[in-house]
């Protein structure tokens, strides 16, 4: 009850076959463990944490400020709440290759499922923002090597190589860069801010490992549908920020209608109500538990 009757090893082990099913697998973000809990009673393959989220969360622009104690805390909470597998982004691994090895360590002792690994320089940005700056090929190569070692932990974590190539160097290095960082031990290739559904083909039809979509709001493309990326071969699609964005929405506008109003009347169907959160958070689960702890008489 206060943790999913499934192990990590085993999330782990379920991605991968779900993986080879073939099949498109959705992953919203999540920054909250009730957001995870949500996700899973809404039927989607898994959870995704954005290091951007994470960023932000704490007050910060996504620029590389957080710590990698920081980040593998929260993914353990934000992950422990549901038997589904959760991605989580570990920006450009907390330092040089022998910190992407524990890094990638931390993960799976967090219980994670997988993580992506990025090719810019530090202070990196988000992939959708320009005047991005990226690490060599070789330096990245290292890095992502490094952090295939980390995996004998558990070799049923998925290690995710993102390349930023795109709009810095073009499609074409983009591809080799994918293809030089899965010699090197990457089980799964996300290329940011692809800018057309051509560019989405091209690189399906040159990398042979499956491919994560970030369809985030704002950025560089259009938003594509779950079949066309399906009918595109991608297998991993990923909402990184969405629930974040709908909730910080909401509360702004909550917030400015209780200060002109002097009251929050009028956005009560607006919110969650109780008796849902109580359901999401299994309270008569718990409640029928704890009555049935002290349940015998002590003779005296």
């Amino acid at each position: 009850m206060l943790f999913p009757e499934i192990t990590p090893s085993q999330k782990r082990k379920n991605f991968r076959d779900q993986l080879k099913t073939g099949k498109l697998l959705q992953f919203p973000g999540s920054w909250s463990p009730l957001v995870s809990m949500a996700i899973e009673k809404e039927g989607f393959d898994g959870v995704y944490i954005s290091g951007s989220v994470l960023s932000n969360d704490l007050g910060y622009p996504d620029i590389g400020l957080t710590s990698l104690t920081e980040v593998a805390q929260r993914g353990r909470q934000i992950s422990r709440t549901t038997k589904l597998p959760t991605i989580i982004d570990i920006d450009t691994g907390f330092g040089e290759p022998m910190s992407a090895t524990r890094t990638v360590q931390e993960m799976i002792e967090m219980g994670l499922a997988g993580c992506h690994i990025e090719d810019q320089i530090n202070p990196k940005r988000c992939g959708h923002l320009d005047g991005k700056g990226l690490v060599s090929k070789e330096d990245m190569v290292r890095k992502v090597a490094a952090a295939a070692q980390g995996k004998k932990l558990d070799e049923n974590f998925l290690l995710i190589a993102r390349t930023d190539a795109r709009a810095v160097e073009g499609l074409d290095k983009a591809i080799d860069r994918a293809k030089a960082y899965i010699d090197a031990g990457a089980d799964c290739i996300f290329t940011e801010a692809l800018e057309s559904e051509k560019e989405f083909e091209t690189f399906r039809k040159a990398v042979k490992v499956p491919l994560l979509a970030n369809m985030t709001e704002f950025g560089k493309g259009r938003l594509y549908s779950y079949n066309e990326l399906s009918n595109l071969g991608y297998n991993i699609v990923i909402y990184p920020v969405t629930t974040f964005r709908l909730a910080m929405g909401a509360t702004v506008k909550g917030l400015s209608e209780i200060k002109a109003q002097g009251t929050q009347e009028s956005l009560l169907n607006h919110m969650q109500h109780r008796k849902d959160l109580y359901t999401l958070t299994r309270y008569e689960e718990y409640n029928s538990f704890d009555s049935n702890i002290f349940n015998f008489s002590i003779k005296k």
